[in-house]
């Protein structure tokens, strides 16, 4: 089964300057008892997914694991967050191709590249 789920992540006086994640749409399949894996396009400070790991842990999953595309690991702000499954390890850089743009521009190159920004 395929389920999504829809993240939001902010900054604002009212938090501190800190980062926070709110839970725009939630899964509809229950998660206890089921292997779950996360797929996730681009992890790099990981307090989204961080978050997102936490809440789904709390539901008793019989697994649960992570894959991602695009992996920035030396821009960590969570210790010990792992990514079981990485496409590539890539260089704080943008990219566009494949679904991902700047400023709406490029989504839809069939492939990765650097964008020139």
């Amino acid at each position: 089964m395929v389920d999504f789920v829809e993240l939001a992540g902010y900054n604002g006086a009212d938090t501190g300057g800190h980062s926070r994640v709110r839970l725009l749409k939630d899964t509809v399949i229950p998660l206890t008892g089921q292997d779950v894996l996360l797929v996730e396009d681009v992890v790099d400070t990981g307090l989204t997914l961080n978050y997102l790991r936490k809440l789904f842990l709390l539901r008793r999953p019989a697994s649960l694991g992570v894959a991602a595309l695009l992996d920035r690991p030396y821009r960590r702000l969570v210790d010990d967050l792992p990514v079981d499954y990485v496409g590539f390890t890539v260089p704080d850089e943008f990219f566009v191709g494949y679904g991902f743009d700047v400023d709406e521009r490029w989504r839809n190159l069939p492939d990765l590249r650097l964008a020139k920004v």
